[in-house]
């Protein structure tokens, strides 16, 4: 097989405006675009609960040690944006428990997604082996983290944006000065 190779674009196909080196500048690498070195970078925050704050939220932690397919459910909707429910993440998570016996394969890339959307520190040790060694607690503490942050996990992402969203009020009708009278 023959592998495909484009010609560089002559100076006469570029626009007026460019330069050859102008075209070069703006390449980035890898598909990566190039980020300026002077801009400061992100900082890592705390979580807001630690991994064996179980107790300080009681529901959350009978509900992942009873079933920990929906607490992980109800995570994955927020996390993913409502891109996938709660119904279908707990179901894949039920799955993957029952072949397996081993859920924290699929439940650490939501926690890896969870501290990326939020600079979160990888805090005690690296996500997937806080999902190996005590999956419940991994679980609690990323739904108590997202309930810190304002989301009510019992009603699914769609609901909590819906939430977010400002009221509008109502249009007040103009008022209508009374006719002129002698």
């Amino acid at each position: 097989m023959e592998s495909a190779s484009f010609p560089a674009p002559s100076p006469s196909s570029l626009q007026p405006s460019q330069s050859h080196e102008d075209l070069h500048s703006t390449v980035t690498l890898n598909n990566k675009p190039n980020k300026p070195s002077n801009l400061p970078t992100p900082t890592a925050v705390p979580w807001s609960t630690g991994l064996c704050d179980c107790c300080d939220d009681c529901h959350s932690c009978c509900l992942t040690c009873c079933c920990p397919c929906i607490t992980f459910g109800r995570i994955a909707e927020i996390v993913d944006r409502g891109s996938t429910s709660c119904g279908v993440s707990g179901a894949l998570y039920m799955l993957v428990m029952c072949v397996t016996g081993c859920p924290c394969m699929y439940s650490c890339f939501y926690r890896s997604k969870l501290r990326g959307q939020y600079l979160l520190k990888e805090r005690p040790c690296s996500d997937c082996c806080v999902h190996c060694c005590c999956e419940a607690c991994a679980l609690c503490q990323e739904y108590r983290e997202l309930k810190n942050r304002g989301f009510k996990m019992a009603v699914g992402w769609h609901a909590n944006m819906d939430r977010k969203k400002p009221t509008s009020t109502p249009a007040i009708p103009p008022q209508i000065e009374a006719a002129m009278s002698r």
